[in-house]
């Protein structure tokens, strides 16, 4: 009787460290995977509109906080949409996280995850850094009177990051 409680014993001791081995790594990835960029964030993006001065500035745009009580994901600064680009702005900032992309929306406002649709959305690209000045280009043919506001959306998650209201300039 003895060995049998030694052989059930040795059983559960088993048991117990592959049940903590298993939390230790799903712990260990979810760290990872949430804290890993805040540390290591990627310097700032410093790019550059060529020929600033003689494009006509379509519209600008100011990204807020959408929900000022998730500190997790926010964003803040500005962006200038010109006929074939949309430029992120040397203020421009987002909290880091995964699957980051930049798109126009037909909708505004957009202050919460069920206001955006990400089919009806025109994707101009994964996000380059989490702040500075970054470009992305506005495919040939796009008519941006059909869309009303730039979102910072993360695809990993389904989640609203941060949206700025398109206002158009005066013709």
């Amino acid at each position: 009787m003895a060995e049998t409680d030694k052989a059930a014993s040795k059983w559960v001791a088993f048991g117990a460290f592959l049940v903590g081995g298993i939390i230790g790594l799903s712990a260990g990835i979810a760290v990872g995977l949430f804290i890993f960029p805040y540390i290591f964030q990627p310097p700032p993006a410093m790019e550059t509109v060529a020929n600033r001065a003689s494009k006509t500035v379509v519209a600008k745009a100011t990204f807020i906080h959408a929900n000022p009580s998730d500190p997790v994901h926010y964003g803040k600064g500005s962006a200038t949409v010109f006929k074939d680009l949309v430029h992120l702005e040397q203020n421009f900032e987002v909290g880091p996280g995964p699957k980051y992309h930049v798109f126009l929306s037909p909708r505004a406002p957009v202050t919460k995850t069920e206001d955006f649709d990400e089919s009806k959305a025109l994707d101009l690209g994964p996000i380059k850094a989490f702040m500075g000045s970054q470009n992305y280009p506005i495919p040939a043919g796009t008519n941006l009177a059909n869309y009303q506001s730039i979102v910072i959306w993360c695809k990993a998650f389904g989640v609203l990051i941060s949206p700025a209201t398109l206002e158009f300039a005066r013709k």
